[in-house]
């Protein structure tokens, strides 16, 4: 039962949607804030790039098959099926929240959970961790395009090369000088993880916090419904379940070993809520975003929950096996 609750990252999700919804932090005090935001997302993909071994990367990448997979997965299929709920608008989906579901669909797979439930699972762990962190990376590059494309005929966004700069300057840089000094303060950061997962969390948060307070004062309640609410739970429920069927059953047919079979399952099928939020918040720069992070939201723990239960079904297979 206790796979089925939500994690106390969720939770924490939740109880800043209702700080912000309440006591949305506004005028001078949001300008100030928002420097801060910006600043401690540069540290989180600072820190990223400091804690990821080059080694691990490159014996990874030589399964090029497996990535190329993945890839598809993430950037290919999600986006067509994005494509494909635009039949939903306006019947029983707002052209607004549409946004916030394509968005969801051009984003990269999550780390840390899919290496998480591709070891519980008994999957290939070093394949994980190579495929979430290729995905990350080209992430910051085919995300903004992606979006750009998809959501240029929905007039929320373009593909802008100041977008396009400005992820660059504030995502990637950090990124990169992370992994030009991981030599030296590596193995220090891995080593500290516990204590730099505030850091982490909380500059997610932080951005999540502003996000909601700026369209909560632009009326956001008062556009969504809990009919909405509902619609796009449903929506995320079963864009998930395809994905899955897809990436498990298809993998299969393909000839991939068991573990490489799991690696492709949890990498493939999973949206990023770190990275999604902070390319959010540079890509519609100066628009409301509440409505377009919601559909991420409820993706991120409808994706837990049930990867939850189809790790330890693999886990509970392979011991039976055994």
């Amino acid at each position: 039962m206790s796979r089925f609750l939500p994690d106390t990252f969720t939770v924490l999700l939740v109880v800043t949607v209702i700080i912000a919804s309440f006591a949305p932090v506004s005028g001078e005090a949001a300008e100030y804030f928002g420097y801060a935001t910006k600043i401690a997302i540069g540290l989180l993909f600072f820190l990223h790039g400091a804690r990821l071994s080059r080694d691990v990367v490159i014996a990874g990448f030589l399964h090029w098959k497996l990535h190329l997979t993945i890839l598809a997965a993430t950037f290919v299929l999600f986006p067509l099926l994005g494509l494909g709920i635009g039949f939903l608008v306006p019947i029983i989906l707002s052209p607004a929240l549409y946004a916030g579901v394509l968005f969801l669909c051009v984003l990269p797979s999550t780390v840390q959970s899919s290496i998480a439930f591709t070891s519980i699972a008994g999957g290939n762990v070093p394949a994980a961790i190579c495929a979430a962190t290729a995905s990350n990376i080209f992430g910051m590059f085919l995300t903004p395009i992606l979006a750009g494309v998809l959501l240029s005929a929905q007039g929320h966004a373009g593909f802008s090369l100041d977008a396009l700069k400005s992820i660059l300057l504030q995502l990637l840089a950090p990124f990169v000088l992370g992994q030009i000094l991981q030599p030296w303060i590596g193995n220090f950061l891995r080593s500290k993880k516990k204590l730099l997962m505030p850091i982490d969390r909380g500059s997610i948060l932080m951005v999540v916090y502003l996000a909601f307070s700026e369209s909560v004062t632009e009326g956001l309640w008062r556009t969504i419904s809990i009919s909405d609410l509902a619609i796009l739970i449903v929506i995320d429920i079963v864009l998930l379940a395809i994905v899955l069927a897809v990436t498990m059953f298809g993998s299969h047919w393909a000839g991939f070993s068991r573990e490489d079979e799991i690696a492709i399952t949890f990498c493939g099928s999973k949206k990023s809520l770190a990275s999604g939020v902070p390319i959010a918040t540079v890509l519609f720069a100066g628009q409301s975003i509440g409505g377009i992070m919601l559909p991420l939201m409820l993706f991120h723990q409808i994706q837990l929950m049930a990867c939850a239960v189809i790790a330890q079904r693999y886990a509970d297979k392979a011991n039976r096996i055994a």
